[in-house]
């Protein structure tokens, strides 16, 4: 080939290659590795510190996660407070039930890091950092999780309705939520999974428990049990009920188990295994923990990647409940 020919070829393949955006969040998992060098050590401590005295803060963490991730990309959105201004996430009524420890173990952490490299861990890799390390610490599978999120410019509580999915929705209704953030049947049927640890509200079920339209699906003993136990849900809204009722604080697959048992506690959760099209993952995972175990992780990891903001879109926040500009 000629000189001049290789020459222009070169050009051609310089003018045509894609730019690649400074607004693209790259993320990978040593992405503190110079600049936060003591990332992982600080957030372990601190998460150990918290289950041990609130073991529910797992379970919390995972919800506010997802949460997060489902409106507006993983970017720490649900973590921003209202102010005078602005009506956030964590103020719709959907996010209300959202627990206090979680918001309490991001602040934890984000106030040791600030301390240790000041202006360099964004709130929304705290708290994909912090869901994975609480879920392995009650037994559930280890994920790798991506670093380098950007935490989001915007809060606001009237985008939550319709992103985030609801206890009395179809399959299809959530899997079309699913489905929007790049999710298969398979995955939506494994993070589901998630509640094997946790509680629920007795609001989010008690339509199956009362009245002519009481759910006959319900295991018996689990039924009247439930009623005993929510039945002043109407004057305390505190009132709940986890949502494995044979092992609440482990991560495993008995949620998958109890479905086929009559023992799952909310709507949806039980639809899982009416469905036809889930049915057959609900019996795979309910026999195989493994299987379960895999597919959750991947989800997990799928789950991290959502929406992300790079540079150019979002911002380290001094503090996670807070923009740094107010006017944003």
């Amino acid at each position: 080939m000629h000189l001049s020919r290789f020459v222009l070829l070169i050009c051609l393949v310089v003018v045509v290659a894609p730019a690649v955006s400074a607004d693209v969040a790259i993320l990978r998992t040593d992405y503190y590795q110079k600049t936060c060098p003591d990332f992982n050590k600080i957030v372990r401590e601190a998460v150990s510190t918290k289950q041990a005295q609130q073991p529910t803060t797992a379970a919390g963490t995972l919800r506010l996660f997802f949460h997060d991730c489902f409106l507006e990309g993983c970017d720490a959105s649900v973590l921003i407070a209202t102010n005078s201004f602005n009506k956030a996430e964590r103020d719709d009524d959907l996010n209300h039930s959202l627990p206090g420890d979680a918001f309490d173990i991001v602040n934890r952490i984000k106030t040791a890091l600030e301390l240790s490299c000041p202006g360099v861990v964004s709130c929304a890799d705290i708290l994909a950092q912090a869901t994975r390390d609480l879920v392995t610490m009650v037994g559930g599978p280890y994920f790798d999780v991506k670093l380098g999120r950007k935490d989001g410019l915007e809060s606001k509580a009237h985008k939550v309705r319709g992103n985030v999915p609801m206890p009395n929705q179809t399959v299809h209704d959530i899997h079309g939520m699913f489905k929007k953030n790049g999710f298969s049947l398979r995955e939506m049927v494994a993070l589901s999974g998630a509640h094997t640890i946790g509680f629920s509200h007795c609001k989010e079920f008690s339509d199956r428990l009362y009245g002519s339209k009481a759910d006959q699906d319900i295991n018996p003993r689990f039924a009247t049990a439930l009623k005993e136990l929510c039945k002043n849900h109407t004057v305390d809204d505190t009132l709940a009920a986890f949502n494995d009722v044979m092992t609440p604080g482990k991560f495993d697959n008995m949620y998958f188990k109890n479905l086929k048992r009559g023992l799952g506690l909310l709507a949806s959760d039980h639809l899982l295994i009416k469905n036809n099209s889930t049915k057959p993952f609900v019996e795979l995972y309910a026999t195989n923990e493994k299987a379960f175990f895999e597919d959750f992780a991947r989800a997990m990891e799928k789950m991290g990647t959502v929406g992300v903001k790079g540079d150019g879109e979002g911002e380290v926040r001094r503090r996670c409940d807070h923009f740094n500009n107010l006017n944003v």
